[in-house]
């Protein structure tokens, strides 16, 4: 999406969304997001640094002083408390405000006070903590199905065809993060399928990325 409002002069709410992978549904979120006045800039990126994800970036260049950007939770954001208040901080620079549906929070420069700082650091420390948890649990669960030879990793769904023409396109020059995006996937994930041989079954053939810990 392109980050152009030419000729828009009225304050808008848009939304920004993301799942962590090219296989997950971006439904939920809308639903919880609600109806929005314009845009809506989607990314199917798992976490990765926000200079890694351009909707993200294509969302705060879009925003006007006014505008709302309204997002499902916290953990849809920022995967980290120091992400989280630095695109927040940028977001409220412009004028512009930040809400968070399900922690029912919205920051501004109107909120950037003691108590809203606190609030942020409080709910962002939360949500970071929980996604810990929930990575931890999934690594002792790999962990177990290894030991138990249960684990056979997990299958991604890039094509031989698609990787063919991903080397290709890299060869002639065009930058490995701008390939990763026209992909739907980041650019570590690019990386290992790159690196991962083919296993070819039939027309729909994918590439068997095995998980990483």
């Amino acid at each position: 999406m392109q980050g152009s409002r030419s000729g828009v002069s009225q304050t808008q709410i848009v939304a920004y969304i993301r799942v962590s992978s090219i296989d997950q549904n971006l439904d939920q979120q809308l639903e919880t997001i609600g109806d929005v006045d314009r845009r809506v800039f989607e990314e199917k990126i798992s976490g990765g640094a926000p200079a890694d994800r351009f909707a993200l970036a294509d969302c705060i260049g879009y925003v006007r002083d006014g505008d709302t950007v309204r997002v499902a939770s916290m953990d849809r954001f920022a995967r980290s408390l120091g992400d989280l208040r630095d695109i927040v901080d940028e977001i409220t620079a412009k004028g512009a405000s930040v809400e968070f549906v399900k922690e029912q929070q919205t920051y501004s420069r109107d909120t950037d006070d003691a108590i809203g700082r606190l609030m942020l650091n409080l709910l962002g420390a939360f949500a970071e903590f929980e996604r810990t948890l929930i990575s931890e649990r999934q690594r002792e669960g790999v962990r177990i199905a290894k030991a138990a030879g249960k684990y056979k990793g997990r299958t991604r769904k890039l094509t031989d065809e698609q990787i063919t023409e991903a080397r290709h396109l890299i060869s002639t020059g065009v930058p490995k993060t701008t390939v990763a995006r026209g992909l739907g996937i980041d650019r570590t994930t690019l990386y290992r399928m790159l690196a991962t041989p083919f296993t070819r079954t039939g027309p729909d053939a994918v590439a068997t990325d095995v998980a990483i810990p």
